[in-house]
């Protein structure tokens, strides 16, 4: 029993280094390896190395648009920058540039669009939100 495991093993072994070579990359090479028509150091899902600017879709409410943008370096959330918040009546201004900073030192914290709703801004909420997940996707995090 003890041989026939010891024979699997070096079966494993051989199949790994074989798949190595085939794929032309050698265990404890540094650097990342890019595909066709794709920069080292970019991320095509990773998110580890991504940088740059992304804009999140324009979400409707009633009480009009709202949309934000991304800012990432090295696949890290570094700012949110709202381009549009809802402008339909007073109380939807106030609302927005209320819950506003709040969404974003929340998005930035958890680097993530799963965040708490502020109370009593429900749709500007559930639309900032849903244009910084948008983001989160065309950045690849």
């Amino acid at each position: 029993m003890v041989v026939g495991a010891v024979g699997s093993v070096a079966v494993l072994a051989a199949g790994w280094q074989l798949g190595v070579l085939l794929e032309g990359s050698a265990p404890g090479a540094t650097g990342p390896s890019a595909t066709p028509g794709e920069t080292p150091g970019s991320s095509s899902g990773g998110g580890s190395t991504v940088s740059g600017t992304f804009t999140g879709t324009s979400e409707a409410t009633r009480y009009g648009n709202v949309q934000v943008k991304l800012v990432v370096a090295a696949g890290k959330i570094t700012d949110v920058v709202a381009i549009h918040l809802t402008d339909q009546g007073g109380r939807s201004v106030q609302l927005s540039n209320r819950a506003a900073p709040i969404l974003r030192a929340e998005v930035l914290k958890a680097q993530s669009a799963k965040v708490a709703s502020v109370s009593g801004a429900t749709y500007t909420t559930d639309a900032y939100l849903r244009s910084v997940q948008a983001a989160i996707d065309k950045a690849g995090l």
